[in-house]
């Protein structure tokens, strides 16, 4: 791991962190994960959340790295430490200090940062450790789905809860975990979103030719039949990010105006010109 990564994943992990320390426990708020099974620990047996977080991250961090090996270990190693570190600095610097009295803002503001620090920490190939790795053990021995085990985790933190939550806090709790997941989702798709293009036209050989000089992306030609006339020709087939669809249409128009095109969303792209390096012959 390279030293911009470990600064990514030391990055989420701070802002995880503020999450916790400026929204969820002076709002009084219930989430899922290590930080949930915290607040049982810190309001059954008062436990600090910093210190149950350090142990627990331990005992899992131990677990992983007997069954998912060296390398798990290596990168889930910074988390495992840093996060519950951090954690204690926050709690003793802002204390029980709330940014907002607005539990629904707080809810909203701690669901963004926890969303935008998990993801920062996939998105460099690491792991926030804790209740990230009981999921990835069952997947292993016995391939269980990650994403339903997760679920199913966070949703037993949320009821085991309920010891010391109204139902208020319940409700904003289910909030948080939605309002987290779906930030997550957004934030491991920046930058891999391109659109896919399918072009149909009796002038694909112009077209393929424009696509590759004047706007500097690959092309692949695929055989392909009329479905009424049972015309052999091909179909260009593309990969461009969203700010070039307006380019490219104007470019197709202004060869063929009567061009058939397709245009889909994908979520990622891998391979040469996207994930590695182009190479010009």
């Amino acid at each position: 791991m390279n030293m911009r990564k470990i600064a990514t994943v030391l990055a989420g992990n701070t802002i995880y962190a503020l999450a916790v320390s400026l929204f969820i426990l002076p709002g009084g708020l219930i989430t899922g994960g290590t930080t949930g099974l915290a607040l049982v620990a810190y309001h059954q047996l008062g436990i600090p959340v910093s210190v149950f977080v350090g142990g627990f991250n331990l005992l899992m961090f131990a677990a992983g790295a007997m069954v998912l090996g060296k390398q798990f270990a290596f990168t889930t190693m910074i988390s495992t430490f840093y996060y519950p570190f951090i954690l204690g600095v926050f709690e003793n610097l802002f204390g029980q200090a709330a940014m907002t009295g607005d539990r629904m803002l707080a809810t909203v503001f701690s669901g963004l940062f926890i969303g935008v620090g998990i993801g920062m920490v996939i998105r460099a190939g690491a792991s926030t450790g804790g209740m990230d790795i009981p999921p990835l053990i069952l997947n292993k021995k016995w391939n269980l789905s990650v994403s339903m085990t997760m679920s199913v985790f966070d949703c037993l933190i949320l009821l085991s809860q309920m010891i010391f939550s109204n139902k208020e806090q319940i409700l904003y709790g289910i909030l948080l975990v939605l309002t987290y997941s779906m930030v997550l989702d957004k934030v491991l798709l920046i930058g891999r979103n391109q659109m896919q293009v399918k072009i149909i036209s009796e002038k694909y050989e112009e077209i393929n030719q424009a696509i590759q000089t004047r706007m500097d992306r690959g092309t692949t030609l695929l055989a392909s039949e009329g479905g009424y006339l049972r015309t052999a020709s091909f179909t260009v087939l593309t990969v461009i990010s969203g700010r070039q669809v307006s380019r490219l249409n104007e470019l197709v128009m202004g060869i063929d105006p009567n061009a058939f095109m397709i245009i889909n969303q994908v979520n990622e792209v891998r391979g040469r010109g996207f994930t590695l390096h182009k190479e010009y012959k």
